[in-house]
């Protein structure tokens, strides 16, 4: 009975349980499959031996990539089970380290999960391998964004004060990845993390110390970071790393850090206090090692921005130094001293004392390989011998000039735009000059002025200028074809450029020539648009256009109503009337054919002829002589016979004189006259002889005229006032005595004396009328006008006064008026000697009273012009 009880207080083995099974499996595929496992402890088994897989290599890693591992460990990353939870993390701080993985994370968007590993009451295992993970990733560009945005630099600069070295090493590097993003360097003074990356430089380890100097390199560049290094006593700490000689292997990058904080001044001034100043000398002129006087020299350089600093030291000698180091192995030496020495020289000690030792070593480095090289011994040339002749004749006595031409060619902007800053420098003495132009420099200039930076276009314009002062260089600079990229150069948006390029125009259009290609290129209207615009204009703008205006007088009258006595009317001028800025003057041979109409009548100087005799008659010439055709013989005599009773002389008694020989017009006729003295019959055979002439080549000329390319009108009454002035006026020796005859000639060729109370009654419109219907055009040759008012005489006065050197001005009044006016020495004042008074001005009258000159700035004068 006993057995039977105790029968019934056995149980029987439940049916749903499983007995525990224990599997060893020798396949990682399986191992991840039991990644989705519910169960902790398998999940924590398979996470081991996953890392441990991990770890030993890269090609493990891919495979566990392939077998879709990643993605169910990310799960596995907010796991409850701190094991499973610190195996995941473990796995991903070692995967993170391929490129692959470190892609699909990003798209699995896991990193909120990863920073929240960084939670200060996790295990200091998981912030080791969570930061791991975060150093790793935060390589790439959008990996720090995603840190970032995520509230990762908080934590991680919180784990720098962990008392776990590896936790202290993944922390900063990841902190130094992430201030390369200029958002996250700028959060830094906000979250406090000076104080905390200054106190790694206590760690043990030199990785840690290392990292954290080059976190500050990059943090510093910003000046509010600057401030809290210094808040924080961070110089003192850089300069005991620079005393400590078994910390050597940092000296690199605690230089780099305190080169940037020498541009906050008040860093300057705790650090010249301190002596630190003195300890970079001592570290670019005693250390061997190139890196370190590389850094040396760019820390002397920042300070050296700071005169008083400059001034220091210059009192140390640091000149010695910096040549020294010019003759460095190394090119970033090279290139850091050039630099020293382009902001050293801002100190004129310094500057002088280049000019003995330096300036030779910086133009054997112009001759370098390396393009940085170059630039840097360009840019030190460009400073000492900026306003300094004596270092630029010392930089051309070192045979500088050629490798300076050559870098205008190189790729490197900087390079060419020094060059070329050495290159103006130097044009400013005329010697140099010359030799300058001798190496073909304006066809080197073409390609900076083709380039895109506005630093070089503006360096090679101002070049331009400084080389294009006689006609041989513009001659060169035209062939070249370096003319079309300046003017284009004139539309630039910027100030300099656009500045330098209207320097260099101006230079340009000091010959006639030029000036006409440039206006031919449009350089004119560019000019015209710039100076209309209040914000775009400049001197040499204004210069410049008024320049080439003095080259196209017809555009400058109506522009400006104002030619000087410099301003000499030659022929295929023509007075258009007043035109607004902007506005276009259309060309001469367009407006001849125009039909007439009830527009302004526009008036034309011109003494040439567009039809030449046939070469085999001799005795033609010379009656085209001075540019007017033979059909023009009658007008002459006619003209002739009207002068007879004026007292001048006719030009049909001697042989025609040419219009450009105003000066030699009169010992010329003399000559002349004396052959010209024939018996009565024998004149009038020769009038017969001529008027058959006349006939031939009027015929001639009809029948050539269709295949010659178009000319202005002539004007044969012009030529003849033109030769009658110079043969009569030209020989008066009193200044004021010419001017009184000239106009009185004028006013009577223009109808004569007009009094005041009579000139409504001048009817000079009708006959303005019908000489544009005779001539079936609006422009009117100004000698077949007879009769004319105001800016009618005042054109000729000024046509014919230029033609026999009387220097007079053509100046536009309203409704009609205009006048010249002219200096002359007062009488009283003649015989003088010393402290002559300026000669005063008169207006010349050649309406009321011609011959009489009136005073400006009187009422007789002001009533000439204005009533």
């Amino acid at each position: 009975m006993g057995k039977e009880i105790a029968k019934e207080h056995i149980h029987p083995p439940l049916k749903n349980l499983f007995d525990p099974l224990t599997i060893e499996s020798k396949k990682v595929a399986t191992v991840v499959l039991m990644l989705n496992s519910p169960e902790e402890e398998i999940l924590a088994k398979a996470c081991e031996a996953i890392y441990k897989f991990a770890l030993k290599g890269e090609e493990n890693k891919t495979t566990l990539l392939e077998l879709g591992a990643v993605e169910p460990l990310t799960k596995l990353l907010t796991h409850e089970d701190k094991i499973v939870r610190r195996n995941a993390t473990m796995i991903f701080g070692i995967m993170a380290s391929n490129n692959d993985v470190k892609k699909l994370l990003r798209e699995l968007d896991v990193m909120n999960s990863v920073i929240a590993q960084l939670a200060p009451e996790e295990e200091v295992v998981i912030h080791e391998f969570a930061s791991l993970c975060l150093a790793n990733m935060s390589a790439e560009y959008t990996s720090k964004v995603q840190i970032f945005e995520h509230g990762g630099l908080e934590p991680l600069i919180r784990l720098l004060s962990s008392p776990d070295p590896d936790v202290k090493k993944n922390s900063i590097e990841c902190i130094y990845n992430l201030v390369q993003d200029f958002k996250c360097r700028a959060t830094l003074p906000e979250l406090n993390a000076i104080p905390p990356i200054l106190e790694l430089f206590k760690s043990e380890y030199p990785i840690i110390q290392l990292l954290a100097l080059k976190t500050l390199g990059v943090i510093t560049n910003d000046k509010a970071s600057r401030a809290m290094l210094r808040d924080n006593q961070g110089m003192d700490h850089l300069i005991k790393i620079l005393e400590a000689k078994e910390l050597n292997d940092l000296h690199i990058e605690a230089l780099s850090v305190i080169a940037n904080c020498l541009e906050d001044m008040d860093t300057m001034v705790q650090i010249q206090q301190t002596g630190g100043l003195k300890k970079l000398l001592v570290f670019a002129e005693n250390s061997t090692i190139p890196d370190i006087q590389k850094n040396a020299a760019k820390a002397i350089t920042k300070a050296a921005y700071e005169p008083e600093n400059r001034k220091f030291f210059h009192e140390q000698e640091v000149e010695k130094c910096l040549v020294t180091l010019l003759g460095s192995e190394s090119d970033g030496t090279k290139i850091a001293a050039s630099q020293a020495i382009s902001v050293m020289c801002e100190n004129s000690a310094s500057k002088e004392f280049f000019n003995h030792q330096g300036i030779p070593q910086l133009v054997q480095l112009l001759k370098s390989d390396n393009e940085e090289v170059r630039e840097a011994a360009a840019l030190a040339l460009a400073n000492l011998t900026t306003c300094n002749p004596t270092n630029a004749n010392a930089a051309a006595e070192a045979d500088g000039i050629d490798p300076l031409v050559s870098i205008l060619s190189s790729k490197r902007d900087g390079a060419v735009a020094n060059a070329a800053t050495v290159l103006t420098n130097m044009a400013t003495q005329e010697a140099l000059r010359v030799s300058i132009q001798s190496r073909d420099i304006m066809h080197a200039l073409i390609g900076p002025l083709h380039s895109a930076n506005m630093v070089v276009q503006s360096k090679a314009a101002l070049t331009i200028a400084a080389t294009a002062c006689d006609a041989e260089a513009r001659a060169e600079l035209r062939n070249s074809g370096g003319l079309e990229p300046l003017i284009e150069l004139l539309r630039s948006k910027n100030d300099e450029v656009r500045r330098h390029a209207s320097w260099a125009v101006m230079v340009c259009a000091g010959d006639e020539l030029m000036a006409a290609e440039l206006s031919r290129l449009g350089a004119l209207e560019i000019l015209e648009e710039i100076n209309l615009s209040v914000t775009r204009k400049n001197k040499f703008s204004e210069v410049a256009y008024n320049k080439l205006l003095n080259n196209h007088l017809s555009l400058k009258y109506s522009q400006t109503g104002y030619l000087s006595s410099s301003n000499i009317i030659s022929d295929g001028f023509y007075d258009y009337g007043r035109i607004n800025p902007g506005t276009k003057l259309w060309p001469l041979k367009d407006l001849c054919l125009q039909e007439p109409n009830d527009l302004r009548t526009i008036l034309l100087v011109n003494s040439k002829s567009d039809v030449s005799p046939p070469p085999s008659t001799e005795d033609k010439s010379s009656e085209v002589g001075y540019g007017r055709s033979i059909s023009s013989s009658s007008s002459l005599r006619r003209a002739s016979k009207e002068k007879a009773s004026a007292g001048f002389g006719s030009p049909t008694e001697e042989k025609s004189e040419p219009a450009s020989g105003r000066n030699t017009a009169v010992s010329r006729s003399a000559a002349k006259e004396k052959g010209s003295r024939k018996s009565k019959g024998k004149k009038e055979e020769e009038k017969q002889k001529e008027e058959e002439e006349v006939t031939v080549v009027l015929k001639w000329a009809g029948e050539g005229n269709q295949d010659k390319e178009w000319s202005p009108p002539t004007d044969p009454d012009f030529c003849a006032y033109v030769y009658e002035v110079t043969k009569s006026i030209l020989p008066i020796t009193n200044i004021r005595e010419q001017i009184e005859a000239l106009a009185k000639y004028v006013a009577e060729k223009m109808g004569g004396k007009i009094p005041k109370d009579r000139l409504q009654d001048f009817s000079w419109e009708l006959h303005i009328s019908e000489l544009k219907f005779q001539l079936k055009s609006n422009v009117v040759p100004i000698g077949q006008i007879k009769k004319g008012i105001f800016y009618h005489r005042a054109l000729l006065f000024k046509a014919l006064a230029d033609r026999i050197g009387i220097g007079c001005s053509l100046v536009r009044g309203e409704y009609g008026r205009a006048w010249n006016e002219v200096k002359l020495m007062n009488e009283s004042q003649k015989g003088v000697i010393g402290g002559l008074p300026p000669p005063e001005e008169y207006i010349v009258d050649l309406m009321f009273h011609p011959g009489v000159l009136m005073k400006l700035k009187t009422k007789e004068a002001d009533r000439y012009r204005f009533l």
